[in-house]
């Protein structure tokens, strides 16, 4: 392989002025991976896992595959449509998901329990182990007189799964609600070379954003490669933020050749070693690092917690590093396809659940974190919450006037407002039912335009209008000149040494992770302040790891539960029928009226969700495949509402892909309370069929049925069990894992945010909230890491003094 010349890692921007056009302007971007940022959407195709199931699991797997989506004969349908034939007509393994979904369990999913989806699976493909999980329907008139799952009719298959989905035994219910999830999210998600997906025609999805469609298409043509690869654009058109995005100055990528990448960290003003070792053959590790970096701060995460500190810090003229353990993705490099963008941009692929399967969680990762994949609602901590968290756990800064200002600086810096132009499928329908109703509704605050009209935020921004760390605080960062981005670099252990005449250990840097030309390597940053921000699943498992004993340390973790109903609305009705419900703003309405049951600050949030074709398939019930395949083929006229719990109830995190969580008793009631009132509000907005998540897949047409039936109906579905597997919860809020108390008995952190046991370490992330929020956390955990910020600036200048 021949060297690469160095100018591969320069880009050649043309600057013109007073209608001349001056010599090209070198700009140095070696510290920046090429090939992700200049590449607007070519290289983002499906990712590829190598699939290690034996040959007997991908028997079952393949069985398993075909009876969630087979084949259904639709020659006596009478329908013109050869996309929906096709779809009908295609199986999940002629698709090819079985070795897909095989290749996400080999090396993807990092579930605790993902060695028993690997038992059960070789289990089916025994004639014993058909019998024990399915019982007579495996028997057989023939020797050995037991057939093994695979060899079973298809129907057999349906009654087998669906029947084991209400088992009596726990296990054998976890097992359908993980192949569920992992075969349906596969199938709809997939795509060809073409980044196209063969029943998204079928069921009315247009899959990426047609408008950001255009744009890369329009960005290609306004590129120019000259004879060195120099890639060329007009500055004046705003040319390298829109090629690169808004920080790419500021972001050095390791994995880019050694001598580079120490260059451009001197440039930046942080001194920076190779360390020496005896041999090349002994792998680097904390005690012989490759590298020692010197600054004055570290933070651990860009999200909404982490990007503030730095901003912040580095506006005041100190050196910030920021460690990522996502990559950047640039506006123009999205794919904005689901299944890609699930496993680039969010924590472990997107599949991350409860051990008991019982929460679905999403988290984000990759550099803005939650900011750059979230749904834009920008609520400020509700007064009933900041009087609880003064009054009950007495911390007075949440009555501050610092903690005003705080709220106040971070949503003008997000642009928060209220407007909206043209409402969205699903808040539409939201907003009708609430009013035809009588019940509460209003505006969600948001951080992007009244005129922001994208479905997508949840799969990144393709034009910066929604406002996350990316946007905001990392690029007061990169523009003071003080700071830089490290993606792809993952925090193994924050260090700390004993002072003489000190009780507490005192915080020294952090030692961290990447991949180098396809080995690990260990760096070791140090600061006099270091910052852990990477959100309230993984902060927990650091914090252990660099020897923190805290028995707090990982409990009160709250999710914020989510249950949702939905109802379906023809294109012959309203809303319009060039509305989709995977279109416009993902919130722009709530209702509150469940919200503060009884007065005690705890209820249900009314709001809507942002579902494609992958993450609807999951939560919708699944009584048939033909069924399955009608109701995704209403994907596109079919709204969700949903009801978000603040949970009193609380759990464990044991590492970011463990995590111990039942619903208790109280926050299942108010999902239910909160169910019922969706379920009238599709009603009241005109639905013609309505219906929750629950497994039996029961559904009323509401134009047909009594208003003796319609109140059965909500009765009876509002009021089923949702603990035990029975419906899918979801949660897009983790918080509380490491909170902030008064007592270090009781909790993790100071008000200022410093951990009890290490000087130093300041932690700023949604994990240091007292108790469960109630409403979207990006306002609230944005304040709180401004006011530890404070903090963090406070102890920079007594270090800066001499004084500590």
């Amino acid at each position: 392989m021949e060297p690469k010349d160095e100018r591969d890692h320069y880009v050649s921007f043309s600057s013109k002025a007073n209608g001349k056009e001056d010599d090209h302007t070198v700009v140095e971007l070696g510290n920046i991976d090429m090939q992700d940022l200049l590449e607007p959407g070519d290289h983002q195709t499906q990712p590829y896992y190598v699939n290690s199931l034996s040959s007997w699991e991908m028997d079952t797997l393949t069985a398993l595959c075909d009876t969630f989506l087979p084949s259904v004969d639709v020659s006596d349908v009478s329908t013109p449509d050869e996309s929906i034939v096709k779809f009908f007509s295609t199986s999940a393994s002629m698709a090819g998901t079985p070795e897909r979904v095989g290749g996400v369990i080999s090396q993807r999913l990092k579930h605790p329990k993902k060695w028993l989806l690997r038992v059960a699976l070789w289990v089916l493909s025994t004639w014993i182990g058909s019998f024990v999980l399915c019982g007579r329907r495996s028997l057989s008139s023939q020797f050995p007189y037991v057939r093994r799952f695979s060899l079973l009719p298809r129907p057999t298959r349906e009654e087998i799964v669906f029947s084991l989905s209400f088992s009596y035994f726990y296990l054998p219910r976890m097992l359908v609600r993980a192949m569920k999830l992992l075969i349906l999210h596969v199938f709809f998600t997939q795509v060809d070379e073409k980044n196209d997906n063969l029943s998204w025609k079928a069921i009315g999805y247009s899959g990426p954003d047609p408008d950001y469609k255009i744009q890369t298409q329009q960005l290609k043509k306004l590129r120019k490669i000259n004879g060195y690869g120099e890639y060329e654009l007009d500055e004046e058109d705003g040319g390298k933020d829109e090629l690169c995005g808004p920080l790419y100055r500021g972001l050095i990528n390791l994995k880019i050749p050694r001598n580079i990448a120490l260059d451009t960290l001197r440039r930046f003003g942080f001194p920076v070693s190779v360390m020496p070792r005896k041999t090349n053959k002994i792998p680097s590790s904390i005690s012989y690092p490759s590298l020692l970096i010197k600054c004055d701060a570290v933070v651990i995460g860009s999200g909404s917690g982490g990007g503030v500190v730095a901003g912040v810090l580095a506006k005041a003229g100190y050196k910030v590093l920021v460690l990522e353990k996502g990559n950047y993705c640039a506006r123009n490099n999205l794919s904005l396809l689901e299944g890609p963008t699930f496993d680039q941009m969010y924590l472990s692929g997107g599949l991350v659940a409860t051990d008991d399967m019982g929460m679905l969680v999403l988290a984000g990762s990759t550099v803005g974190g939650g900011s750059a994949i979230n749904w834009s609602a920008s609520i400020r901590t509700p007064q009933h919450v900041t009087k609880e968290w003064c009054d009950r756990y007495e911390l007075e800064l949440f009555d501050s006037e610092l903690y005003k200002e705080a709220m106040d600086v971070v949503c003008e810096k997000m642009g928060v407002q209220s407007e909206c132009q043209n409402e969205g499928f699903n808040n539409a329908i939201l907003r009708r039912g609430c009013e035809e109703l009588g019940y509460p509704v209003k505006n969600i605050p948001r951080n992007s335009a009244p005129d922001h009209y994208c479905g997508w935020c949840g799969l990144g921004c393709k034009d910066g209008s929604k406002k996350g760390t990316q946007e905001t605080w990392l690029l007061d960062l990169v523009n003071s000149g003080n700071g830089a981005i490290l993606p792809g670099c993952e925090a193994i252990k924050v260090l700390n040494k004993r002072k003489k005449g000190r009780d507490r250990k005192t915080a020294s840097g952090v030692a961290f992770e990447f991949v180098h030309e396809g080995e690990k390597e260990i760096c070791v940053v140090e600061s006099k302040v270091t910052v852990v921000a990477c959100g309230a699943l993984s902060t927990p498992a650091l914090l252990k790891r660099s020897g923190l004993k805290n028995a707090c340390i990982g409990k009160n973790l709250h999710l914020h539960p989510v249950a949702m109903s939905w109802g379906y609305f023809p294109d012959n009705i309203w809303p319009e029928e060039e509305k989709k419900s995977y279109e416009g703003g993902i919130m722009t309405a709530m209702s509150t009226v469940v919200a503060n049951l009884d007065g005690s600050g705890y209820g249900a949030l009314i709001q809507t969700p942002s579902l494609h074709p992958g993450t609807f398939s999951m939560v919708m019930p699944w009584v048939s495949g033909t069924d399955m395949k009608k109701r995704m083929c209403r994907f596109s006229r079919t709204a969700h509402i949903f009801a978000l719990g603040r949970d009193k109830g609380s759990g464990t995190v044991l590492s970011q892909n463990s995590i111990s969580y039942q619903l208790e008793p109280a926050d299942e009631e108010n999902l239910k309370k909160g169910l019922e009132k969706v379920l009238r509000i599709l009603a009241a907005a005109g639905a013609e069929e309505i219906g929750t998540h629950h497994s039996q897949g029961k559904t009323l047409n509401v134009k047909k049925a009594s208003s003796h039936e319609f109140e059965r109906f909500v009765e009876e579905e509002s009021s089923r069990p949702l603990r035990g597997l029975s419906s899918p919860l979801c949660s897009a809020h983790q918080m509380g894992s490491c909170r902030m108390g008064v007592d270090p008995k009781k909790s993790v952190v100071n008000q200022m945010g410093e951990t009890w046991e290490v000087e130093g370490l300041f932690v700023a992330d949604t994990s240091v909230f007292p108790t469960a929020l109630g409403v979207n956390p990006m306002v609230t955990v944005q304040a709180i890491a401004y006011c530890t910020a404070q903090s963090a600036l406070e102890v920079l200048r007594r270090k800066k003094c001499g004084l500590r």
